[in-house]
């Protein structure tokens, strides 16, 4: 392999060499060629040609091998092409199913016998139930506006009502502790269940004729109506922003509460349209125009104008905008 890399190297220099004297021969007689042009044109032509190149000399030795250049980078490698797939051959009969063995017997179920129920253990000891915690502050919630109520079906007959005695509940008092559970006594067998026979249900009879009813007795006198001494929450009217309008979904409720305060004439009504603390005096403008518009409203449907008050009557706390809320109590 060396004497291979060796014979290359000195065929390269020999190369090298003939190529140099060819350039220089060839600069020789161009030099040449320049300086006889120079003369007269008469010599160039009559002039013959002599080669002032001699005869080339014996080859010089080959100079030593140069290092080895770096190993260039390995190029890409080529896309493959894959044919096309071939077509697929049909495919052979499915061969005719075998029959269906005959299936076993099937295995007996052998259950065996309930083992006796052991003893119950001791009942522990309760511990003491603690003391009942306080019931915490409820609020409760803006009522809702009520929809239209439908037609008033005839009333029935008021029985007598009793006169009511005053009540007053004072406050449950603490539980006191639980004592002890005793220990429980064991469990005895189960004897053993003895054959019932059910039997045949008779016939039912008959049954009798229906009797007269009574007569009816007479209605007695009605009693005092209750008082309600403080004002009490009845129906809601909500308004549509910036509007003093009713709506129409509301023109039933004026006549419901007309209606109810024809039955009861000891009972007043109150309009309250408060709003919130703090809101600007637009909003408590446009809050009494629609206690206004309520107003005029129960007055035309027929609620006498002495039985109907305005004012602030409610809750301070439930105060909402664009709400008019109407309060019920007995008249002084």
């Amino acid at each position: 392999m060396k004497a291979q890399k060796e014979d290359h190297s000195m065929k390269v220099q020999k190369q090298s060499r003939a190529m140099k004297v060819w350039v220089v021969s060839l600069g020789v007689l161009l030099f040449i060629g320049g300086i006889a042009g120079c003369s007269t044109e008469k010599a160039a032509v009559s002039a013959p040609y002599t080669s002032m190149v001699g005869p080339a000399g014996p080859q010089g030795p080959a100079g030593p091998v140069g290092a080895q250049g770096p190993v260039g980078a390995t190029g890409s490698p080529g896309a493959g092409v894959v044919g096309a797939t071939g077509e697929k051959g049909l495919t052979g009969p499915t061969g005719i199913q075998g029959a269906a063995g005959a299936r076993g017997p099937a295995g007996d179920v052998a259950v065996g016998s309930t083992g006796v129920t052991g003893p119950a253990g001791p009942a522990g000891a309760q511990g003491a139930r603690g003391y009942t915690g306080e019931q915490g502050a409820s609020v409760v919630g803006s009522t809702g506006s009520i929809g239209q109520t439908g037609p008033q079906g005839p009333q029935g007959v008021t029985g007598d009502t009793g006169a009511k005695g005053p009540t007053m509940v004072g406050p449950t008092g603490s539980a006191g502790p639980t004592g002890s559970a005793g220990a429980q006594g064991a469990v005895g067998d189960t004897g053993a269940r003895g054959v019932t026979m059910a039997g045949v249900a008779g016939s039912t009879g008959l049954r009798g004729d229906a009797g007269q009813q009574g007569p009816i007795g007479a209605t007695g006198t009605q009693g005092r109506a209750g008082v309600v001494d403080r004002w009490i929450s009845y129906r809601t009217f909500w308004f549509d922003y910036n509007t003093v309008n009713l709506r129409s979904s509301d023109n039933g409720q004026v006549s419901e509460i007309a209606e109810y305060m024809k039955q009861n004439p000891s009972l007043k009504l109150g309009i309250d349209g408060s709003i919130p603390s703090g809101s600007n005096l637009s909003n408590q403008d446009l809050s009494d125009r629609r206690v206004s518009t309520v107003y005029n409203a129960l007055i035309n449907a027929g609620v006498p104008y002495s039985r109907i008050e305005k004012g602030v009557f409610g809750d301070a706390q439930l105060a909402r905008d664009r709400r008019v809320e109407v309060l019920l109590r007995t008249s002084n």
